[in-house]
């Protein structure tokens, strides 16, 4: 069976906020329903979080961290990492070793864990 990843585009908000609580509900009666068909997920916190990690020169280039997201429209969302890494800092390095940043952009977010 093919596997398939669903990436949300929504509102730019907080989803750890507790205004955000009825809507996580929607969200949590979804993934009830979806039962075996749903492997995982993640929510992002907003765009704002955002570091964007360019290699300039192609592979072995000077590293470029900017602060937000990538916004600009000739490159779009292509694909999907879960990195596991003590911070930022080595974050945006293993980002860097990506092919997506030698000749495009990789945006670097924290990700939301929700207890319970």
């Amino acid at each position: 069976m093919p596997s398939y990843i669903a990436l949300t585009y929504t509102a730019d908000v907080d989803w750890s906020q507790p205004e955000q609580a009825a809507e996580l509900a929607e969200y949590r009666e979804f993934m009830a329903a979806a039962g075996a068909v749903v492997q995982g997920g993640k929510a992002l916190y907003p765009t704002a979080t955002a570091t964007t990690v360019r290699v300039t020169g192609g592979k072995g280039g000077d590293v470029v961290a900017t602060d937000g997201p990538y916004a600009e429209t000739k490159e779009a969302l292509t694909g999907y990492y879960l990195l596991d890494c003590a911070d930022l800092d080595e974050a945006v390095k293993v980002a860097a070793r990506l092919p997506a940043a030698w000749h495009g952009a990789v945006e670097v977010r924290p990700i939301i864990t929700f207890g319970g």
